[in-house]
């Protein structure tokens, strides 16, 4: 497990003072307006820096950063690409049952009646509900609705996320 998670990515200047577009990647666009301190990574997730955010601005369109010493457009431009990232202390809690997508990504898929299904590759964000994408060796990937009647336990520690598929499901993919 990663001591650190990615919750954005730097899209470009906004304006010539050194704000920061953000492609935010969390469920929370909000949680930008209390951030005060983050890491700068590049694509293979290398730490490059750790700034401190002196302001933000979040509105229903976009999501805009400033940060300290980052004062001209030049300077937004030598972080345009890099991700924004925070410790896992400085994540937001989530409550009960809720899981980070980075953590979910690699886990085992175990079917109450078919067994071992595969691994996640992915979540993503449908609407109504997250999707499960499980990759599996020589057969097409699975899609599963991330749902309480379908994902029956989920355990960290072992790498393992047990579901009940709904009936059918299964031989979609196959």
């Amino acid at each position: 497990m990663k001591d650190y998670l990615i919750i954005g990515k730097i899209g470009g200047a906004h304006g010539v003072r050194g704000e920061v577009k953000i492609q935010p990647l969390t469920d929370d666009v909000r949680r930008f307006s209390t951030l005060k301190e983050c890491m700068i990574l590049d694509e293979r997730e290398h730490l490059k820096d750790t700034l401190t955010v002196k302001s933000a601005r979040i509105d229903e369109t976009r999501t805009l950063l400033k940060f300290d010493g980052i004062d001209d457009r030049d300077e937004v431009g030598k972080l345009t690409g890099y991700y924004i990232a925070v410790s896992r202390e400085n994540a937001v809690k989530l409550p009960e049952g809720r899981f980070f997508i980075a953590d979910l990504i690699g886990l085992c898929v175990m079917d109450s009646v078919r067994g071992e299904l595969g691994r996640i590759k992915d979540v993503i964000n449908a609407g109504a509900s997250d999707i499960i994408i499980v990759s599996r060796k020589g057969k097409n990937e699975l899609l599963i609705p991330y749902l309480k009647s379908v994902v029956t336990n989920v355990d960290l520690d072992k790498g393992v996320m047990d579901v009940t598929l709904p009936e059918g499901l299964y031989e979609i993919y196959e």
